[in-house]
C-alpha cells in the first residue's frame, strides 16, 4: 500500500485491536456481516464481493436502506488505511439509485476523494454483476488518535 503522511500532532497511524467485533466486517461478531475488503493497487480502490441475504430484507426481495448505507461507510472507512489513520464517520450522504437485490452477487468500492489535515473526503458504490451502480456514497471521516481515544476501552 501507498504511504502518506499522518496527521499532526498525534499519533494517528492504524492499529489492529486483538479481536474485531465490528457488525460490518469483524470475524469475531457471529452476528455480523464479515465483509471483507482487499485493496486493488491497480485501481487504486478497496473492493469487497457480498451477498446480502433475508436477514438484511427491506422491501420485499431487497436489502434495507440502513444496511446499504452500513456497507458503504464500512467501504469508504477502509480507504482511511491507505493513510495509516484511524478516523471516524463524520458525515455520510447515500443516493439510493436503483434497489439492491438480495442473494445476488454484488460488490462495492471505495476510493479517497481528498484529504485536507484530519479530515477525509471518501466515496464508495455499490455495483451488481452487470456492473451497474446501484447505490453511491461521499463521507466524511476525522482522523483520531486511537491510543487517547480508545485508552480506557477493555475487552471482555
Amino acid at each position: 500500500m501507498r504511504k502518506k503522511p499522518h496527521g499532526q500532532g498525534h499519533d494517528t497511524r492504524y492499529v489492529r485491536l486483538q479481536k474485531n467485533y465490528c457488525f460490518a466486517c469483524g470475524r469475531n461478531n457471529v452476528d455480523g456481516m464479515r465483509l471483507k475488503f482487499i485493496y486493488d493497487r491497480k485501481r487504486d480502490r478497496f473492493v469487497c464481493h457480498f451477498r446480502l441475504g433475508k436477514k438484511y430484507t427491506g422491501p420485499p426481495g431487497h436489502c434495507h436502506g440502513g444496511i446499504i448505507a452500513t456497507v458503504l461507510d464500512e467501504a469508504m472507512g477502509k480507504v482511511n488505511k491507505l493513510g495509516q489513520v484511524v478516523a471516524l464517520t463524520t458525515q455520510i450522504t447515500v443516493d439510493y439509485l436503483k434497489p439492491v437485490p438480495l442473494n445476488q452477487p454484488l460488490r462495492v468500492e471505495s476510493r479517497e476523494v481528498r484529504v485536507r489535515g484530519r479530515r477525509h473526503l471518501n466515496s464508495a458504490e455499490i455495483l451488481n454483476q452487470k456492473g451497474e451502480v446501484l447505490a453511491r456514497s461521499r463521507g466524511t471521516f476525522l482522523a483520531i488518535d486511537p491510543k487517547r481515544m480508545f485508552a480506557s476501552f477493555v475487552e471482555p
